[in-house]
């Protein structure tokens, strides 16, 4: 019997790609307003294979563009491109459909709920507040709290020992195989592939896949 529900964050609650899309296009557009002399297209490939080197959390990716682009960190273009990003993505940071619904069925139902991101914690916080779902969950686990990335199993312990379950009562959700499922299969925890968050991916290893976060009601 499932007594606990663990959800990655990103791309499983959160539709975390398409705010970062849009946002990073809102800032090379306002660098390119300030003088940078780059077309957009071009400086959307060099600004996403820069995340594809250092993370999509990487606090300083601005600044390496820059350097990619121009040789140097122009400082009032830098401060355009952070302003613009910073307003789109405050307007796009949204949880997918049916999840305050789901969420809110599910605590009804007596169920325990977590996350376990890989996420800073001070980010994974400014994410739920912004999309006022924080107090859905009885224990949120981010890479601050072990210091260890997905497939690591000590997110996934230290989650379980917060909300006193046991791995045959626990279910994890995540958009990552290579992370969510394979961290927690090494558990034992059942695991359930987020497709809607990330339709590219087709051999999962999960146990359950969901087209939709609301599905989850069908199997709890």
């Amino acid at each position: 019997m499932i007594k606990a529900i663990l959800f990655d964050l990103d791309n499983t609650l959160i539709d975390f790609m398409k705010m970062k899309k849009v946002s990073c296009e809102a800032a090379i557009d306002s660098m390119i307003d300030a003088g940078l002399n780059v077309k957009k297209e071009k400086a959307m490939k060099i600004l996403f294979e820069i995340y594809d080197k250092y993370g999509l959390e990487d606090p300083k990716v601005f600044q390496k563009f820059l350097k990619k682009v121009i040789g140097k960190v122009d400082y009032r273009i830098l401060a355009y491109g952070i302003v613009a990003y910073r307003k789109m993505r405050t307007g796009f940071l949204e949880p997918f459909p049916h999840t305050h619904y789901t969420l809110l069925k599910l605590k009804s139902k007596g169920i325990k709920l977590g996350i376990v991101s890989d996420a800073p914690r001070l980010k994974a916080w400014l994410r739920l507040a912004n999309m006022k779902i924080s107090d859905f969950f009885d224990a949120i686990i981010t890479f601050d709290d072990t210091k260890q990335l997905k497939p690591s199993i000590e997110p996934f312990k230290l989650a379980m020992k917060k909300l006193k379950v046991n791995p045959n009562e626990t279910l994890m959700i995540g958009d990552m195989p290579s992370r969510d499922i394979k961290g927690a299969k090494a558990l034992g925890i059942k695991t359930a592939f987020a497709k809607y968050g990330n339709i590219k991916v087709k051999n999962t290893g999960a146990d359950i896949v969901l087209t939709d976060i609301k599905d989850l009601l069908k199997i709890i």
